[in-house]
């Protein structure tokens, strides 16, 4: 057995592995994973469906229910771009703040959570701790639900779940939800000198756009002044778009996603079935010109908002933690809402400011992880009393 490397090795080892959601995860996996077997914890994976990235977990303590989940996410964006000035999958430290990709999102908790089981595992602890380590939680949060389904039967239960994405070990009890669709238009090309007998797919796509700045406006007028979430809003947004071949031709193709981050008195649900008319309202004006143009469009994500909850045993277990008796919401989505639609009690709270999340020279501060060890080892003494 190797000796137990501290949260600022795990982190430094972490960040080394590029796990841009684009790409494979498994590199990060199979040393997580070894590092983990090494020290006497048996550890289960859920493979995405091409078998190139995996999501990781563990159960460490006795073989019964109510236990703690840790959930943290393998994934980070990408850095292409970004003016860096040190190498961004080199944890590099400067002015006591930890330079790199996922630093702050999320690898400082789950370097956290890492130590933690490894940790619990020493001592032996009376109630079990899990270790949760998602995929593709970056492009939407699209492996955290397999992964609990998969933990089913294979884990004992545990009773809740602490989320560890960056609030400075603030509780947040509540976040939007949101939802997505990747959509295709597809036009029909002719010269732009004659228009009206083509059908060009970025002028229409631009309609549903059009539409989305609109609402957002009708929802911005009516939203609740006493909202907690700021935005007080369901926001739609467009964040990339690609089409056309040439300036002087009506555009065959255009992609583009949208989404919306839905405030809790509005479903995710029902937003999407707000873009799906639409879409096909549009639609039903481009087939008029040419019957062989449309639009197809597919469900990119679908991630249920936190609801705050009546006594939460996740919120009280951080509260005494962290002795902060104060709550907030957010606006970003998490993975904290897929684990309380699956039944378990469900708190976000973890190192680092949001405001650091994919932004060039991320970084989290050593004090940041510093009070994350505190928090851990505090912890663990709350599952050895049980």
């Amino acid at each position: 057995m190797s000796e137990p490397l501290s949260p600022r090795d795990l982190l430094e080892k972490l960040v080394s592995f590029p796990t841009v959601s684009r790409d494979s995860n498994l590199a990060l996996v199979d040393w997580v994973e070894g590092y983990l077997n090494d020290h006497g914890i048996a550890c289960h994976r859920d493979y995405d469906p091409t078998g190139q990235k995996a999501s990781l977990y563990a159960h460490v303590g006795p073989e019964v229910e109510g236990g703690v989940v840790l959930s943290g996410h393998t994934d980070v964006v990408p850095v292409d771009g970004q003016d860096w000035h040190s190498d961004p999958f080199t944890l590099t430290e400067k002015d006591d703040k930890l330079h790199g990709r996922g630093a702050c999102d999320m690898k400082g908790f789950d370097a956290l959570a890492i130590w933690a089981a490894v940790e619990a595992k020493r001592r032996g602890v009376s109630r079990p701790l899990q270790l949760c380590l998602s995929r593709d939680e970056e492009i939407g949060c699209i492996g955290a639900p397999p992964m609990i389904e998969h933990m089913q039967g294979r884990v004992p239960k545990a009773s809740l779940a602490i989320i560890g994405e960056p609030t400075e070990w603030g509780i947040v009890t509540g976040h939007k939800g949101g939802g997505a669709y990747d959509i295709h238009v597809h036009g029909y090309e002719v010269h732009s000198s004659m228009p009206h007998t083509g059908v060009s797919a970025i002028m229409e796509g631009a309609r549903l756009i059009d539409w989305a700045n609109r609402t957002n406006e009708e929802n911005r007028a009516k939203a609740a002044a006493d909202s907690p979430y700021d935005p007080a809003w369901t926001t739609l947004h467009v964040g990339i778009i690609h089409g056309g071949t040439a300036h002087n031709i009506t555009a065959k193709d255009c992609t583009f996603i949208l989404s919306a981050r839905c405030i809790p008195e509005e479903p995710v649900e029902h937003w999407l079935d707000r873009m799906r008319a639409e879409i096909l309202r549009v639609e039903a004006g481009m087939k008029a010109v040419r019957p062989e143009t449309g639009i197809t469009y597919e469900q990119r994500w679908n991630v249920p908002g936190l609801a705050a909850e009546t006594q939460g045993e996740a919120e009280a277990l951080v509260r005494r933690l962290t002795g902060e008796n104060g709550s907030s919401v957010v606006s970003y989505g998490t993975e904290a809402g897929q684990f309380q639609a699956a039944g378990y009690s469900a708190v976000v709270c973890g190192p680092g400011n949001i405001a650091q999340a994919h932004q060039p020279d991320e970084y989290l501060t050593v004090d940041q992880l510093q009070k994350g060890e505190v928090f851990m080892t505090r912890l663990l003494d709350t599952l050895m009393e049980t």
